[in-house]
């Protein structure tokens, strides 16, 4: 294995000296964070075939080269088990994708945050929950997993609040965001094999989403009946969607995603009918939001989904009859999808 290049600390080992150390300079998200020891981070390097040296991407807004070792580093901190390397190493191939337009996301006032969406057999092979509670805690790999790339965007990028993050409120979500398709109660093909990887592929979506704003519906029982509900839910002004278009995600509960199916509709189906019917009525937008973020006054109800392309449908959580839906940065971004390269795929 070639020699860690970062520079090293010494320090006593005195868990709240560490923990002053890392909040002083700066390098924390303001949980307590795992003290990357030179044998920590070895131990997460294993993980992957790749020189330790070898640059993943630059990140914004500072433009910090994400090395493997920086990545591996960010993990440690962010306790993650050497096994989650990979996932993290393809998410930051993927949030480098120019379309995904990083530099904007991490910059933005906005609250917008990468989140991370895992399919494939690494799910399973890691643990990670994909069931009751996919977004909330619980489960230290989607925890962590997310969690380090925040860390990343923070140590790496300099994406500091008030300084590089300029987001008005922040968000939650930008603690930790990352969740894995419930592939085995999904009717349709899953997110990645839509996007044409294999099932047998392993593979990391980012999306620059807001947090997930639940959609409930109890009472419908069929697919005209809870997608009506989706789209009342879905066509509301206030998101950076109704305004500039752009892809947003539909993560439908294995239950209202059973009934869809069960009428027949496939996922394109499902796209098609919210973006007939999930329209916001011009009355609902000020005179001068329409001209300044559009500059025109459309003739007509505005469609949250502008094309069949800017709706990505997955199907994610437990029992329930839940959905959620998760509006993003808008037009300015696209979501990317890479190949999680692992020991086990």
């Amino acid at each position: 294995m070639p020699s860690l290049v970062s520079p090293q600390i010494e320090i006593a080992d005195d868990f709240e000296a560490i923990q002053r150390l890392y909040l002083d300079r700066g390098w924390s998200d303001g949980l307590p964070i795992v003290p990357p020891t030179l044998q920590r981070v070895e131990a997460m390097l294993a993980a992957t075939s790749l020189a330790s040296d070898h640059v993943v991407s630059e990140i914004p807004p500072i433009w910090g080269a994400a090395t493997v070792e920086k990545l591996a580093i960010n993990a440690v901190m962010a306790g993650c088990l050497p096994e989650y390397l990979p996932v993290l190493i393809a998410a930051v191939e993927a949030i480098a994708d120019p379309v995904f337009n990083l530099y904007a996301i991490q910059a933005t006032t906005h609250p917008c945050a990468p989140l991370m969406i895992v399919n494939g057999p690494i799910r399973e092979a890691l643990g990670m929950n994909y069931s009751s509670g996919s977004f909330g805690p619980g489960w230290r790999s989607n925890a962590t997993i997310g969690r380090a790339m925040r860390l990343v965007l923070l140590n790496v990028g300099g994406g500091y609040p008030g300084v590089g993050d300029m987001s008005t409120q922040g968000a939650p979500s930008k603690f930790s965001y990352c969740v894995a398709e419930n592939e085995e109660e999904n009717p349709w093909e899953p997110l990645h094999v839509e996007r044409g990887f294999r099932p047998d592929q392993s593979a990391v979506t980012v999306m620059a989403g807001e947090p997930p704003h639940n959609i409930n519906d109890h009472s419908g029982r069929s697919a005209d009946d809870i997608l009506t509900i989706v789209a009342g839910a879905i066509a509301v002004t206030g998101a950076n969607n109704a305004y500039t278009g752009g892809e947003t995600l539909l993560a439908l509960g294995p239950e209202h995603a059973a009934t869809i199916s069960g009428d027949g509709l496939s996922k394109k189906d499902v796209v098609e009918w919210l973006h007939q019917r999930a329209k916001i009525p011009l009355e609902r937008y000020t005179h001068d939001t329409l001209m300044e973020r559009m500059q025109r006054i459309p003739d007509g109800p505005i469609p949250m989904i502008r094309t069949l392309d800017d709706l990505v449908v997955i199907v994610l959580g437990g029992p329930g009859k839940h959905s959620s839906w998760i509006p993003t940065f808008g037009g300015n971004t696209k979501s990317v999808t890479k190949e999680i390269i692992w020991s086990g795929g």
